[in-house]
């Protein structure tokens, strides 16, 4: 058994792929993040595939997702013996001659991703006695994990406890620093964990005529009626800031691409009920471009919905 760092999942991931290869040769060892219908590559042992953390194949189409059906064999020394991943369309993208895999969870039991390795030679039969082995290190990987992310959960909490120190008067929300500190470690987070994000950037409509027409009282009431609203959006796990004027956002945290329809669906419905006009965009974090990218996108559709 390899010596595996304990202090972080992402150092013992490392460790226990290059022990792998070390032991086993294979091309390409992967600790993998499944969320919808994306297989994001967390960490890689690459020697030829030239698979980089951060790539995104379909879960659908990759020999784990077979293996965690049961349709599939853990270890195959040859998977041309196995029919279902014969037919898995990832073997059409990358060569695979042999495939070994087993699942990561997360505290709940439910599938977090898996740490599995292909090659595309053929291995000698012998190579399923080691999956007892390879289990082990996959529970190890998975006990790691659960800790770390009970660990995110209690620092978000205490974050959003020192978020008091960083808060706009006017609103009550988070500011632009608290915003942007939040946004960098989330991005950290997703980029450590896979975990899926959103952002919302929303501007109101005519602030600067209410301002005109009924003076700045009128215009701070409107902002301040459009903070509650989107309090009221927002889950509890989510940071919702004025980013500055008469704009707002809302970063949603582990939130995957249904939860942000349903996050923008809740955002409008608010700012109706509460008789507000606003323009809103938004976007889910892609690995390629992480949480910038999504708040830059988000902010281009608000501005398209403003000026269509």
């Amino acid at each position: 058994m390899p010596s595996i760092p304990s202090h972080d999942f992402e150092t013992a991931s490392r460790a226990v792929l290059a022990f792998l290869h070390q032991r086993f040769g294979f091309g390409l060892w992967m600790v993998t993040r499944t969320e919808g219908h994306d297989w994001i590559v967390l960490q890689a042992e690459d020697h030829g595939y030239g698979v980089p953390p951060g790539t995104v194949f379909r879960w659908a189409d990759s020999f784990c997702s077979e293996m965690v059906r049961g349709n599939g064999p853990r270890i195959a020394p040859d998977v041309q013996s196995v029919p279902a991943y014969l037919a898995a369309p990832i073997g059409q993208q990358v060569p695979i001659q042999a495939y070994v895999g087993v699942p990561l969870t997360q505290a709940d039991g439910s599938l977090f991703g898996t740490l599995c390795g292909i090659d595309p030679a053929p291995q000698p039969a012998s190579l399923v006695q080691e999956q007892s082995l390879i289990e082990l290190l996959g529970n190890l990987l998975s006990g790691l994990l659960q800790a770390e992310l009970r660990q995110v959960q209690e620092a978000r909490r205490s974050e959003r406890l020192a978020l008091e120190a960083n808060i706009d008067a006017q609103t009550q929300l988070a500011n632009r620093r608290a915003w942007d500190a939040h946004l960098a470690r989330e991005e950290e987070r997703c980029r450590r964990y896979g975990h899926p994000a959103a952002v919302l950037v929303i501007d109101l409509n005519g602030l600067k005529q209410i301002n005109d027409r009924d003076g700045h009282a009128a215009g701070d009431a409107l902002i301040a009626q459009a903070a509650r609203a989107l309090r009221q959006a927002a889950r509890e796990s989510d940071i919702v800031a004025r980013l500055g004027g008469d704009e707002f956002g809302i970063l949603a945290v582990e939130c995957d691409s249904a939860g942000a329809q349903a996050l923008l669906e809740r955002t409008r419905n608010a700012l109706v009920e509460h008789l507000i006009q606003a323009s809103v965009g938004l976007a889910s974090r892609a690995p390629g471009s992480g949480l910038q990218g999504a708040w830059k996108s988000a902010d281009q559709q608000m501005y398209a919905e403003k000026n269509p």
